[in-house]
């Protein structure tokens, strides 16, 4: 099956090198970086390294960014589509188990998660985790570990819901309209690494806000949503 790794890159000069060397040495997938009108020479950097780009004029967000790279696979006809972090906090290596799978195991989204085969620790900072994991098991009856992980691997049936629907986002809640209409979702145990430069533009306000819409879509938006017959 043909496959492209979408990354998202806002002001990641300093990583999104690091982060494409590690896609093209650990993968033979082809990839697009998805430039959302980053302040620093991120654009640039990529430019000069001669990385696949799309360079978006306005800075539109994650899920624009995510979405215009899954009309950029539709439109060249890829089969899977991988969402991979430009930070360098995601490790290329363990994207075949992705990919396989959706080749072999009949999945349609494979989540890249820590905790299939490792303990979730008892911190503050999995709290919101793990609310996120039970407002999905409430709503699904299914388990996600990692609800929160942006490394996932979507096959044409998810790339087709993205293309044709414009609420879609790389958060749990899609995750959680997804299964409800029926496709099949599986986690991989895989690592992650920590972000080496820059910082996450998740301050502590911005993080309980997440939440907040995060349990509210999952709750009362997504649950309801009707598997097509």
């Amino acid at each position: 099956m043909r496959t492209i790794i979408i990354v998202p890159a806002y002001n990641e000069a300093l990583n999104i090198e690091k982060t494409i060397k590690d896609i093209t040495t650990n993968t033979n997938y082809d990839y697009v970086v998805i430039n959302d009108c980053s302040k620093d020479n991120t654009k640039e950097v990529c430019e000069k390294n001669g990385f696949n780009m799309v360079s978006l004029p306005v800075n539109y967000g994650l899920t624009s960014a995510i979405q215009v790279g899954m009309k950029y696979a539709k439109q060249n006809g890829y089969d899977i589509a991988i969402q991979f972090d430009g930070d360098g906090q995601h490790d290329a290596r363990f994207l075949s188990k992705l990919v396989e799978k959706i080749e072999n195991d009949g999945v349609d989204v494979a989540i890249g998660s820590r905790f299939v085969d490792e303990k979730k620790p008892l911190t503050l900072r999995m709290l919101g985790s793990r609310l996120l994991s039970f407002a999905i098991r409430l709503t699904t009856f299914k388990k996600i570990t990692d609800p929160t992980s942006g490394m996932r691997a979507y096959g044409k049936k998810a790339i087709d819901m993205f293309n044709s629907n414009a609420s879609l986002t790389p958060e749990p809640d899609t995750v959680v309209f997804m299964i409800k209409k029926g496709l099949k979702v599986k986690e991989v145990q895989v690592e992650m690494k920590d972000r080496e430069f820059g910082e996450s533009y998740l301050n502590a306000f911005k993080s309980i806000k997440y939440m907040m819409n995060m349990m509210l879509s999952i709750l009362f938006i997504r649950n309801f949503t009707r598997k097509d017959k």
